[in-house]
């Protein structure tokens, strides 16, 4: 996808190794909307990922299992955060790749929702404080929406390639299109009226309302891309649906368990994150993404 270097600006910040700043708020730690479903293997336990809330969190030192967890805002954003460090951003490769999905979205949305204000993202390595506590890269990008803030360690366009069999720019670009996504959902109200809707289900129900918050970032990410197809090239929307593909929930607890819990899932199926990135992809309506009615 060719797009345009970004101008300098607040729109993105560095908070190098570990991520510095945010506070917890409240005493009960905020929701992380994480792009993964599910334990990825070794590197996390069963015991440290609890379902909550919104779509996939870390489960927090400050916080309680089963339910939605929240809490205060933080009292620094990432924007600020970057101020105190050393780091520069959008300096490699994956860091630059990012910058510019993100100032491509913020021209999309700006055309779309009327005033729109975009997140920030925060680049950082191995784990970071955010408005909404604290996380690891192993939980993926995520958003979180105490700071209106996309965090993002880049090693995990490395995994995405390597592990997951989905490798390219566009496959990239979706993760990031997907969190910002959330960042519409929160700033129209959705994530609100889902969060007290929760607040009144069962596990089970809670999860599959998560899912349909996921699909409907999936749906946004695609209206992002459909938005400026003057500038996909050939074998972007392939790299995309590969990449929806492997991060489905079915697919990715057949490869950490073996088996399939559908109760349990928050993202959606692979098949159900292509449909949805297609619709976005073949309408380019956000109006289109509506997954609160009817059959998902």
């Amino acid at each position: 996808m060719r797009l345009a270097d970004p101008e300098p600006g607040e729109i993105v910040g560095d908070l190098g190794q570990g991520g510095g700043g945010g506070g917890f708020g409240g005493g009960g730690g905020n929701i992380l909307l994480g792009l993964l479903p599910m334990l990825l293997g070794s590197r996390l336990g069963c015991g440290t990922i609890a379902l909550i809330g919104i779509g996939v969190a870390l489960f927090m030192a400050v916080g309680g299992g089963g339910g939605l967890l929240t809490g205060g805002v933080s009292p620094t954003g990432p924007g600020q955060q970057q101020q105190a460090g050393q780091n520069k951003p959008c300096d490699t490769p994956e860091e630059l790749q990012a910058c510019r999905v993100m100032r491509s979205t913020e021209q999309t949305w700006g055309r779309l929702v009327q005033g729109y204000q975009p997140p920030v993202l925060s680049f950082y390595q191995g784990g970071v404080q955010s408005g909404c506590g604290a996380a690891s890269s192993a939980a993926g990008p995520f958003y979180c929406p105490a700071d209106r803030g996309v965090y993002l360690d880049t090693s995990f366009f490395r995994e995405l390639a390597t592990r997951f069999g989905a490798a390219g720019d566009f496959a990239q670009n979706y993760v990031i299109a997907h969190e910002v996504g959330h960042h519409i959902q929160n700033i129209t109200g959705t994530m609100e009226k889902v969060r007290a809707a929760q607040s009144r289900m069962s596990r089970a129900d809670g999860n599959a309302m998560s899912v349909r918050v996921e699909l409907q970032a999936d749906c946004y990410a695609g209206v992002w891309a459909a938005q400026n197809k003057d500038r996909l090239e050939a074998g972007d929307i392939e790299e995309g649906m590969r990449a929806a593909e492997a991060i489905g929930d079915d697919t990715l607890q057949k490869q950490a368990q073996g088996t399939v819990v559908p109760e349990s899932f928050t993202h959606g199926t692979s098949a159900q994150r292509m449909q949805w990135l297609r619709r976005g992809l073949e309408t380019g309506d956000p109006a289109q993404c509506d997954t609160f009615q009817g059959a998902i």
